[in-house]
């Protein structure tokens, strides 16, 4: 499905309907127009028949950030439909379970990377963490051991993560607002099912991913799109604790949001692309049923 610049069309309809329009969609905007209208113009929504120099001026407007993105059903969709939520480090506070049981993974092997080196890899799969944490060389002789072994020291800690306050709360406001809800995780089956039981994500998760589910993790964007496929989306919003987060969305070409939950600055989040950044998920929740998402640029926005 197309989508469309909501600066071109926001600015279109306020030359084409002025006042009254500006009333109903505050530039920036995002939401569906027939395409009829972006072609001819000649659609009065208010009850008012516009002028040859309106009809005009709004075709080149709306045409500019429209043209040929349609859908087969004849409208342009510039509404971010789908939020994208991290699991790890943004729903439940488990980075530092993790970081731990990577230090005790390879101390097993007789390596010693700082703690604080391997917390700020926390939140790229481990298929990249070894090599990024300790070298290429460690990847080639004992890459899968390691991760092998990772696994049997995060099994020891599980039981110790806890949802972060206003995780519930973060959920329900995405889905009050209509939105589509997926849980990305890149982590292990059997760990992303016990952290979703934390907080119930099944029952109010329109979807959720694995390890399994891409060939690549992040920074890479795989996740992020399957995410979108899974629910049929067209514009997605990324939402996450991590720099690795912010760079998969903006390989996506998706917006998104950062929270300090993972141990990340806001300088650091928002220079990797986040165009936002919260403390937690009780802050941004109430920041979405205030009507952040819809305030935000769509992903048409930035790939025009």
């Amino acid at each position: 499905m197309g989508l469309t610049d909501s600066s071109h069309v926001g600015a279109g309809l306020l030359d084409l309907f002025g006042a009254r329009a500006a009333e109903r969609w505050p530039v920036p905007i995002s939401f569906r127009i027939p395409q009829a209208l972006l072609a001819h113009s000649t659609t009065v929504l208010f009850g008012e028949q516009p002028s040859r120099d309106q009809v005009g001026r709004a075709d080149e407007r709306l045409e500019a950030g429209a043209r040929g993105k349609g859908d087969s059903h004849g409208y342009v969709d510039c509404m971010t439909d789908t939020v994208i939520l991290d699991v790890d480090g943004t729903l439940v506070d488990s980075n530092y379970h993790h970081a731990l049981a990577w230090t005790r993974a390879f101390a097993h092997f007789e390596l010693f990377p700082p703690v604080w080196r391997i917390h700020r890899a926390v939140g790229m799969g481990g298929d990249k963490l070894v090599a990024h944490v300790a070298g290429a060389e460690a990847e080639q002789r004992l890459g899968d051991a390691l991760r092998d072994r990772w696994t049997q020291e995060f099994d020891r800690l599980i039981g110790e993560v806890r949802p972060f306050d206003g995780t519930r709360a973060l959920l329900e406001a995405v889905k009050n607002r209509g939105h589509h809800l997926v849980l990305a995780s890149s982590g292990q089956q059997q760990h992303v099912e016990t952290l979703l039981r934390l907080f119930d994500g099944q029952s109010l998760a329109d979807a959720w991913t694995t390890a399994d589910d891409a060939d690549e993790s992040k920074p890479a964007a795989d996740l992020l799109q399957v995410a979108l496929s899974r629910v049929g989306g067209s514009a997605g919003l990324m939402v996450g604790d991590a720099t690795w987060d912010a760079q998969a969305a903006q390989s996506a070409g998706m917006p998104s949001v950062g929270l300090l939950t993972g141990g990340f600055s806001e300088a650091e989040l928002l220079d990797a692309g986040a165009a936002h950044v919260f403390e937690g998920p009780a802050q941004l929740a109430q920041a979405v049923a205030d009507g952040l998402i819809e305030r935000l640029p769509s992903q048409s926005a930035q790939d025009l």
